[in-house]
């Protein structure tokens, strides 16, 4: 049973796991993440606790408490970012490059040669920003990158709040994006308008994903709207579904009230119907009537 804490390097940002190793940390605590450019400081968000579930195996080990040294060096690097990012809006709009600026990360490994400026921008479309990196490499004194980002990712580094009123789950917890589309919208009998199913991205909302799969086993088992059943009082017509709350409405046909019944009952009605039909109209369902219509049709036109 693995030992977990959460960190995040923004306020209401993405969260991170660790091992705390030996030590004991509190929420709020500034401590030391290991990654790939030297150690950052983050804040706890979620103190060390035992974790039963899968999935947390071969986590980073925390570095440890942040120091007066780390603490120093991680606001130098915020206001450096903020700089940055200044001066390349600024740059930007004096070379009239159709680009956004949409954040900044600065990576210093104490060397001030050794500096590097990740700029993330959207666009459009390719632009040709060579005369931007030189400018900008003279103004900051530092190595430069531009990179091009989709509009996803912009909304993942710019966070934000969802239609739910919520953070956006790509800033908060989503690492990968699943394609979504406009037939899952449909599947869950939501509005086929963009626009309205949208997220802040612009694109399909991501979590059209998640109820997706609770759609389609329930489409798949659930009686279809029009179909008969046959109830214990009387028989109706299925005239609506109820996915979250799995059920079914019924219209009984006796006084034309409505009622709501769950899935199991409802199956459990349809196989009573079924069963009381009469064997001609069990066996004569309606596709294969329209295609004995098409073979005495071809019949016709091309007599023996």
């Amino acid at each position: 049973m693995p030992r977990v804490m959460a960190v995040s390097f923004e306020r209401y940002g993405r969260l991170y796991y660790l091992d705390p190793g030996e030590r004991e940390y509190s929420v709020g605590d500034r401590v030391l993440v290991p990654t790939e450019s030297g150690p950052e400081v983050a804040e706890c968000v979620w103190a060390p606790e035992w974790i039963e579930e899968d999935g947390f195996s071969g986590l980073l080990v925390c570095a440890g408490p942040a120091g007066p040294e780390h603490l120093e060096r991680d606001t130098t690097n915020r206001r450096r970012r903020a700089e940055a990012k200044l001066a390349a809006k600024k740059l930007i709009k004096r070379n009239q490059l159709p680009m956004k600026v949409v954040a900044v990360d600065f990576i210093d490994s104490g060397i001030d040669f050794d500096q590097l400026v990740v700029i993330y921008f959207t666009a459009p479309h390719r632009v040709d920003f060579r005369i931007l990196v030189s400018e900008l490499a003279r103004t900051l004194q530092a190595r430069i990158d531009l990179r091009q980002i989709g509009s996803r990712e912009a909304a993942q580094l710019v966070g934000g709040l969802g239609n739910c009123g919520r953070d956006l789950c790509c800033a908060t917890f989503l690492k990968d994006f699943e394609p979504v589309s406009l037939r899952m919208a449909k599947v869950q009998d939501l509005p086929p308008n963009p626009l309205k199913i949208s997220g802040a991205c612009g694109r399909l909302m991501c979590c059209l994903k998640y109820e997706h799969p609770l759609y389609t086993e329930f489409a798949r088992t659930a009686p279809a709207v029009g179909e008969q059943v046959a109830l214990e009082d009387g028989d109706g017509v299925v005239v609506g579904h109820q996915v979250p709350a799995d059920s079914v409405v019924i219209r009984m046909n006796a006084n034309g009230t409505t009622r709501t019944c769950s899935l199991a009952a409802a199956c459990g009605a349809r196989q009573l119907f079924a069963s009381r039909a009469t064997p001609g109209q069990a066996q004569r369902p309606p596709r294969k009537s329209r295609v004995r219509r098409r073979r005495s049709e071809d019949e016709e036109l091309n007599p023996q």
